[in-house]
C-alpha cells in the first residue's frame, strides 16, 4: 500500500506541527505502507530544528514543491521578532500590525499558504496519473493543505483523509481574528466541504469529534503521542534537586494561568523554605503580558530558556520535580490536548494542568494517574494546598516517577491504528 501525503510542516521545521506526521511516516513501513511525502520546498517556519531530520526514513520519496510566502513580507512590518504565528497575537499591535492582520485575516483564506493550493493540484495530478496511490491524506494547518485534496479529490476521484492536528473554525485563535462576516462564512462554508467530501476525518480529540461527527462521512480519533527516547533511553535521568515546575512551549497571553502566579506567590511569601526551593521553568517563548506578570510576583527563582532541540527539551521533561500544562482560556478549550501532554506522560513526572475540568485534556490525566487539573476559575485554596502536599513529599520521601502504563500513546501503537483507518478507507 502506498500512500501521499501532503504536509506544510516537515523538517526542518521545529515545533509542535511538525510532530504528528513525521512520526507517523516514521513507523508507517512497519505495517506495509509506503509514504510519499508533499511539502513546501522554501517554507517560512517560525521554528526551525535540524534534530527532527533524523527521523526521516530513509529512502523514502520527499517531493518538494515552491510555496509564494506572504509571511515574509508581513514581518517587515511587524515590531521585534517577525516570526509570529497566528496563535501567538501581539496584545498591543501598532497600527501597521492591526493593518497586516486584518488583510490577512480577510484577503488570505483559509490562511496565507493559500497560493500553494493551484500549483500544488496542478503538480500532484500529474504525479497522480503516473503512480498508483492507495489513500491522499492532507494534514492542517494550515488548512489550505486540505484544499489541495479537496482538488484533488474531484479532479481525480483518490480516496482522501483529512487529518485536523487543530479544528479549523473552532481552532483557539479564530474567534480573535478581526474578521468580516462574509470571511468567517467563507471559512465556515470551506470547512463544510472539506468535511463532507473527504472519504475520512481524523481529530485529535473526543471533543472534536463530536463537534464534527455530524457533517463528516466517516471520523475518528487518532490523538497525539510519544516516540522512543533515543540516546536518552538508556542515560540515567537525575531529578532536579530544586522544586522546578517546568512549562515546555509557548506561553502566550490566552494561556497566562494568573491565579497560578498568585497562588506560588502566595507560599513564596508565608513558607522561606519553599521560596528558596521553588524554581518555575520555561522552555521556550514567553509572552510579553506573562513575563509582565512574574516580574511583579514574589517568586524568586525564575528561569527561562529559549527554545532547545527536541531532544533536550524531553530531557528538561524528565529531570523536572512536576511539569506545568495550560490550555488557553478559549471557547473551544474543551476539546484541545496540547502536543505536549504525551511526552509529559512518558517523562513519568506529575502534570499540573490548568485547563476546563470535564475537557479532553484532564481526562487523559485522569486515566492515567498523571496529575491534577484545575479550572480557570480555580479555588486558589484548593491549588494551594495541592502544590503544598507536593513540595511536602519532595522534602521528605521524595517525588517518585508515575507508573500506570501509558504505551497506547507511543507513536508506533497509534501508527497501527492509523493504518487501520487507511485500508478502512481505501476499501470502502
Amino acid at each position: 500500500m502506498k500512500v501521499l501525503i501532503v504536509t506544510y510542516y516537515w523538517p526542518p521545521a521545529g515545533g509542535p506541527g511538525v510532530q504528528r506526521w513525521l512520526k507517523f511516516v516514521k513507523y508507517l513501513r512497519d505495517y506495509g505502507v509506503e509514504p510519499v511525502v508533499f511539502t513546501a520546498d522554501n517554507p517560512s517556519y517560525p521554528i526551525i530544528d535540524e534534530s527532527l531530520k533524523k527521523d526521516i526514513p530513509e529512502g523514502i520519496e520527499v517531493i518538494k514543491y515552491p510555496i509564494l510566502e506572504p509571511n515574509g513580507i508581513i514581518s517587515k512590518f511587524k515590531k521585534g521578532n517577525t516570526q509570529k504565528s497566528m496563535g501567538f497575537l501581539n496584545p498591543n499591535p501598532s497600527f501597521i500590525e492591526k493593518l497586516m492582520l486584518y488583510i490577512r485575516a480577510n484577503y488570505f483564506i483559509p490562511d496565507a499558504r493559500m497560493f500553494w493550493i493551484k500549483p500544488s493540484v496542478k503538480k500532484l495530478k500529474k504525479y497522480l496519473e503516473d503512480n498508483k496511490i492507495d489513500a491522499l491524506i492532507t494534514t492542517g494547518p494550515p488548512y489550505s493543505v486540505h484544499l489541495i485534496g479537496l482538488h484533488l479529490k474531484k479532479a481525480m476521484g483518490v480516496k482522501w483523509i483529512a487529518d485536523f492536528r487543530d479544528p479549523w473554525t473552532s481552532v483557539d485563535y479564530f474567534h480573535l481574528l478581526p474578521l468580516k462576516k462574509k470571511s468567517i462564512k467563507k471559512h465556515y462554508e470551506l470547512e463544510e466541504k472539506v468535511l463532507k467530501t473527504a472519504d475520512s476525518v481524523l481529530m485529535v480529540s473526543n471533543h472534536a469529534m463530536k463537534k464534527y461527527k455530524d457533517t463528516a462521512r466517516s471520523i475518528d480519533v487518532i490523538t497525539n503521542g510519544f516516540d522512543e527516547d533515543g540516546d536518552f533511553a538508556t542515560q540515567s535521568i537525575v531529578l532536579d534537586s530544586k522544586f522546578t515546575l517546568t512549562h515546555i512551549g509557548m506561553m502566550n497571553s490566552e494561556r497566562n494561568p494568573k491565579k497560578l502566579w498568585e497562588v506560588l506567590s502566595e507560599i513564596s511569601e508565608e513558607n522561606v523554605d519553599f521560596r528558596k526551593d521553588f524554581v518555575l521553568r520555561f522552555i521556550g517563548k514567553i509572552d510579553k503580558t506573562v513575563a509582565e506578570d512574574l516580574d511583579r510576583s514574589s517568586i524568586k527563582n525564575i528561569e527561562k530558556v529559549s527554545y532547545v532541540p527536541h531532544p533536550r527539551a524531553k530531557q528538561y521533561q524528565r529531570e523536572s520535580q512536576l511539569l506545568l500544562i495550560v490550555v488557553n482560556d478559549y471557547p473551544s478549550s474543551k476539546e484541545m490536548i496540547p502536543g505536549k501532554t504525551f511526552e509529559y506522560l512518558q517523562a513519568r513526572r506529575p502534570i499540573l494542568g490548568i485547563a476546563p475540568t470535564d475537557g479532553d485534556l484532564a481526562g487523559i490525566i485522569a486515566e492515567t494517574n498523571s496529575g491534577k487539573v484545575f479550572d480557570y476559575d480555580l479555588e486558589k485554596a484548593k491549588l494551594k494546598e495541592h502544590i503544598l502536599n507536593l513540595y511536602k513529599i519532595y522534602k521528605t520521601s521524595g517525588i517518585n516517577n508515575l507508573t500506570d502504563d501509558v504505551s497506547r500513546f507511543h507513536r508506533k501503537e497509534l501508527t497501527k491504528k492509523l493504518v487501520t483507518f487507511i485500508n478502512q478507507t481505501s476499501k470502502n
